[in-house]
């Protein structure tokens, strides 16, 4: 029951809901009692020969009233028990959103989507069962049984009680135990529905990759291996919990026969009526439900402790890049100054960036080029705070970008990564995803400097067609472009374009490159490509070999050189002739 204990700063929270569902609960398990009590009575009556027209109409109306009054509460109860338990659920869910919004790209690399997904769907299910038929079946079951055993020892004979309860300590040591293997179980169970759940998204997002490659054989044989592994440890629960309820009904079978053995002897001895053992054995049916709730309960539970500790696990979670005490809060402006003197992504050796140190003045342009794996995007990756740990300093403005609030460094760059990400909505709303209320004409404008207006246009709705989950309706220099109108949008002081143009031909290259240029005048703009020809206009070019710079200065004074800049651009020159040659 510790799961109700790490629970209680909800309930507490809810107090006032719980109190008045308890209090029903317990005004219904005290109405229950009135039925046998009254078949018991009626049936001495009619031993007697003392039962009356007038006597029988007022049973039955006491009988009417109570189940009036028990419809009534029952409505209540639920109300307030299983609508706080969806209040539970919300918050949890609500907690767990922000806080995957605050991890870090670490926290991603270490945990599949597919996992995630499922503690945020299936485990909160488990939870909000037991913040809600949890407490439902542990208060009434304690409180139903509880009444039931008063009255039947207060009321009949505490003998025959006592008698029918020898069996209930077995039952109480064989239900513990089937918790805790329950518990082991289910938690393997959930483990097993989130590598499904992770396999399900992954098969969907490459779809495409899969059918490409013609793989949709092995695909499907990996799924069904999940998915009966899935069935294989949920069945290894169900062979737990189907042991609840034989186990009960034996015990309460057990506790029939004492009643019955003992109760007639008690009647031949003329310690009991008729009506009383009748009442007696009506009580004890009314016992089965407690007995089989109880059962029922340990289920419940250990379902919820098993999914509180995952979803506790991943709270857990310790943020990473976090603002520090008094950060500044406005908007970064100024020059960028990078000293880093070494920096290695978590849990590896080799340093991905090594001395990198440089000064941009503000509003100037940023070409960083060099071979795949050099450094390009780590480096770009510590200016927005996406990783720290590294030895040395980022300053904007001459002040630390550790020193900002986190939303405010943010709010000042414009950000197009190399795997572009487009939601499932309309074009318009997409470019607008930064800020929903701005103008139908900024959007357009946006757009031009992207160069993808006109493709828009050519759309079946225009800015009102709705891409594909992650834009796989559009091609992948459109995807880029309206990445890039994104970005534009926002005027950042500072935007990054991360080998953003790979996508789209040199003539639209160009075209967006001088579009940029005249719409960002005193505004910082950093570029890291492959092709060379998109930063050769640049201010400042570095060239990155093994996260080291090996080359820097504007495009003029690396042509001067004998390096890798000049041979790359030579070369890249040269297939771009031969390309419109053939």
């Amino acid at each position: 029951m510790r799961v109700f204990l790490d629970l209680m700063w909800f309930f507490k929270a809810e107090k006032k809901a719980y109190i008045i569902g308890i209090l029903t609960l317990l005004f219904v398990a005290f109405l229950q009692l009135v039925p046998p009590r009254v078949i018991g009575m009626v049936v001495d009556e009619i031993e007697r020969g003392s039962l009356t027209g007038d006597r029988l109409l007022m049973w039955v109306v006491v009988l009417i009233l109570a189940g009036i009054g028990m419809y009534v509460l029952r409505y209540f109860w639920r109300i307030m028990i299983f609508g706080s338990s969806v209040k539970l659920a919300k918050i949890l869910r609500n907690r767990l959103y922000q806080h995957f919004t605050k991890m870090s790209p670490n926290f991603y690399q270490k945990r599949r989507t597919g996992d995630l997904m499922a503690h945020a769907t299936n485990d909160l299910q488990a939870i909000q069962q037991t913040a809600g038929v949890g407490v439902l079946t542990f208060v009434d079951s304690l409180a139903t049984g509880g009444f039931v055993v008063i009255a039947m020892a207060t009321t009949i004979s505490w003998k025959l009680t006592l008698i029918c309860l020898l069996p209930m300590p077995l039952m109480a040591i064989l239900t513990g135990w089937y918790g805790g293997m329950l518990h082991k179980r289910f938690h393997k169970a959930q483990e097993a529905f989130s590598r499904l759940n992770d396999k399900s998204q992954e098969s969907i997002s490459g779809i495409k990759v899969i059918k490409t490659f013609g793989q949709e054989k092995e695909d499907i044989e990996d799924f069904d291996n999940l998915s009966k592994d899935v069935v294989k440890k949920n069945i290894s629960v169900a062979k737990v919990d189907s042991l609840f309820d034989p186990t009960i009904s034996i015990i309460v079978g057990i506790s029939y026969f004492l009643s019955i053995v003992f109760g007639s002897r008690y009647v031949m001895a003329g310690e009991m009526t008729i009506g009383e053992l009748v009442s007696f054995t009506t009580y004890l049916g009314l016992l089965i439900w407690p007995m089989l709730a109880f059962g029922h309960l340990f289920n419940i539970v250990e379902r919820g402790r098993a999914s509180l500790d995952r979803v506790n696990t991943l709270l857990n979670e310790k943020v990473e890049i976090q603002d520090r005490e008094g950060a500044i809060n406005t908007v970064p402006r100024g020059n960028l100054v990078y000293e880093i003197k070494k920096f290695a992504y978590p849990g590896e050796q080799e340093n991905q960036l090594e001395h990198v140190q440089f000064t941009l003045p503000k509003g100037a342009t940023l070409g960083i080029v060099g071979k795949t794996g050099a450094g390009k995007t780590s480096l770009l990756k510590l200016l927005i705070r996406e990783f720290e740990g590294y030895e040395g300093d980022i300053r904007i403005g001459g002040k630390s970008i550790k020193d900002y609030q986190l939303d405010k460094l943010r709010e000042s760059m414009g950000y197009v990564p190399q795997d572009h990400f487009l939601f499932s909505a309309t074009v318009a709303e997409n470019i607008a995803f930064a800020d929903p209320n701005i103008s139908r004409e900024q959007i357009y404008e946006a757009s031009r400097i992207a160069q993808i207006h006109d493709d828009i246009l050519d759309f079946t709705d225009g800015y009102e067609t709705v891409v594909g989950e992650r834009g796989v309706s559009l091609s992948g220099g459109q995807k880029q472009r309206i990445s890039i109108a994104r970005a534009i949008l926002l005027n950042p002081e500072i935007l990054i374009l991360d080998d953003s143009l790979s996508a789209v031909d040199a003539k639209t290259e160009e075209e967006i490159l001088q579009a940029l240029k005249e719409n960002r005048e005193g505004k910082t703009t950093l570029i890291t490509a492959h092709r060379l020809s998109a930063i050769e206009h640049a201010d400042l070019i570095l060239v990155l070999d093994d996260g080291n710079i090996v080359e820097r200065g504007t495009h003029e004074q690396l042509m001067s050189q004998d390096g890798w800049y000049k041979d790359m651009y030579l070369r890249q020159q040269l297939e771009e002739l031969v390309e419109l040659g053939g």
